[in-house]
C-alpha cells in the first residue's frame, strides 16, 4: 500500500495542504508559475507551507551538483522562471534590457536601447526590473542572470559602475537611482540564480548578437 502523502501549493488556485494528488493537480494543473511539492508528513508538510518555497524547492542539503550546475540548485532549469539578458552595441554604446518567461520564451517587459550604457548596467537593471515586477504581482519565481557582477551589484544593492554620468546617459544613470533605492526599500524572496551557460546554452533572454 503506498505511503500517504502531504502536497503543498504556495502558489496555485487556492494555495494550502492537499492530501491527494488529484486535489492537488486541480490547483496547479494550468496555473502559471505554480509552486508546490509532496512532503510525508502533515509535520512537514505544514512547516515548508509556512516557509519560503525555495527552502523546499532546493536541491537536498549535501547533494553536490554536477560540474556547471548552479551551486546549491540542481542540474536542472527551472521552467517556471525569469530570465533576464543586457546586450551593449559599444562600451559604452546603445544599450537594453529584457526579462522572458523561461517555460515558453515570452517576452515580459524590454526597455531601452539606452544611449552610452554598458552591458553590466544593463544586466543589474534587468535583474531589479524582474524583482520588482514579480514581487508586484505577488510571484516568488526564480530569476536568472548569465551576469556574475550583476548578481553580486544586486546582493549589495549596489551598481559598483565605473561609467561617468553624462548628459547624454543621465537617463540611465536615473534608473540605477530608482533601481538602488527599490533594493534598499522592498525585500524579496525570489532566488536570483546563475544561468549556467555551459551548461545549458544561451539564457533564452539572450539578444542573439554575439
Amino acid at each position: 500500500m503506498a505511503k500517504k502523502k502531504f502536497y503543498v501549493v504556495w502558489q496555485g488556485v487556492k494555495p494550502g495542504i492537499y492530501t491527494s494528488w488529484d486535489d492537488c493537480k486541480a490547483q496547479v494543473s494550468g496555473f502559471e508559475s505554480a509552486l508546490y511539492k509532496s512532503f510525508p508528513t502533515r509535520e512537514e508538510a505544514e512547516k515548508a507551507f509556512s516557509a519560503n518555497p525555495w527552502k523546499s524547492l532546493r536541491s537536498q542539503p549535501g547533494r553536490k551538483p554536477k560540474p556547471g550546475a548552479a551551486s546549491g540548485y540542481d542540474e536542472k532549469i527551472i521552467s517556471e522562471s525569469l530570465a533576464v539578458d543586457a546586450a551593449c552595441s559599444g562600451n559604452p554604446g546603445l544599450m537594453e534590457y529584457r526579462g522572458v518567461f523561461v517555460a515558453d520564451g515570452a517576452e515580459i517587459f524590454h526597455a531601452g536601447p539606452l544611449e552610452e550604457g554598458t552591458n553590466n548596467i544593463g544586466e543589474f537593471l534587468a535583474i531589479v526590473h524582474a524583482l520588482a515586477l514579480l514581487r508586484k504581482r505577488e510571484s516568488v519565481i526564480p530569476v536568472y542572470s548569465d551576469s556574475v557582477n550583476a548578481i553580486k551589484w544586486v546582493a549589495n544593492k549596489k551598481c559598483n559602475t565605473k561609467l561617468v554620468e553624462t548628459a547624454v546617459n543621465s537617463p540611465i544613470f536615473d534608473l540605477i537611482d530608482r533601481a538602488e533605492v527599490w533594493l534598499r526599500s522592498n525585500s524579496y524572496s525570489n532566488p536570483v540564480l546563475k544561468w549556467e551557460t555551459k551548461l545549458w546554452g544561451e539564457i533564452p533572454a539572450d539578444f542573439g548578437r554575439k
